[in-house]
């Protein structure tokens, strides 16, 4: 739909994306120590999945035939994964939310597994590792920073659908600047994303919005998650090498 196959950030609009109200009672210590834990367990779990299918999708002509014929399929059932875990959060157990997520996690190797499979292993593992550090610069920032990041959370969001109407304007064009000075805007945003989350998740907002510390842990995985996985796009357009 927007900046790659597979690239479904952009339906985290209503995921698991709340501004940190400023009555939101810190946690304790060991309650912010163990609900990251968590988050990051569960998310560094789901890109192992992701990784695993991709991997297999790229090795099987059957499986990458299945990703590219049925690409807008498995887009709409990834769109309402994230809607389901983010607006039925309240509602459904950790456990089934955790689920939830693995499906998701599962079903979008799929379609990265094509996205990887256009370029070469060098390029790949290259944005990868780039990914990976940047995304570890973030998250160590907002975890340490005493700064409040929730006053971007509104230039955030406007960053982030300014860059899905500018993809979709930009299929028409085709124009490769325009789409360069996307991929730049992007690793950007995510980045900074990255560093609003995990403020987020250890400022107990979403242990309030939730209303358990195991379903914010799920939440917050997700939305670390989703951030990666745009964040390597991302790169990997600016830096993959095409076959």
């Amino acid at each position: 739909m927007t900046f790659n196959p597979g690239d479904t950030r952009p339906t985290d609009a209503g995921g698991g994306r709340f501004d940190v109200p400023a009555t939101v009672a810190p946690l304790p210590a060991t309650a912010v120590a163990a609900l990251l834990s968590q988050a990051f367990l569960w998310m560094f779990a789901g890109l192992l999945l992701t990784a695993v299918v991709a991997f297999a999708v790229q090795g099987n002509q059957t499986l990458l035939r299945f990703a590219a014929d049925y690409f807008i399929v498995l887009f709409l059932g990834q769109l309402g994964l994230v809607i389901a875990i983010s607006a039925g959060i309240r509602r459904v157990g950790a456990t089934t939310a955790l689920g939830l997520f693995f499906v998701y996690a599962a079903s979008l190797g799929l379609t990265v597994g094509l996205i990887v499979s256009l370029y070469t292993g060098e390029s790949v593992a290259t944005a990868f590792l780039s990914a990976g550090a940047m995304f570890g610069g973030a998250a160590l920032y907002g975890a340490t920073t005493k700064r409040s990041l929730a006053g971007l959370g509104g230039t955030l969001m406007m960053g982030l659908f300014g860059i899905i109407v500018a993809s979709v304007v930009n299929i028409f064009l085709g124009s490769s600047t325009i789409g360069w000075i996307i991929s730049i805007g992007g690793v950007l945003l995510f980045t900074a994303l990255t560093a609003y989350d995990v403020q987020k998740i250890s400022s107990g907002a979403l242990v309030a919005s939730t209303g358990s510390i195991e379903k914010a842990a799920v939440l917050g995985a997700l939305s670390l998650y989703l951030d990666f996985i745009n964040l390597f796009l991302f790169l990997l357009r600016l830096m993959g090498n095409r076959r």
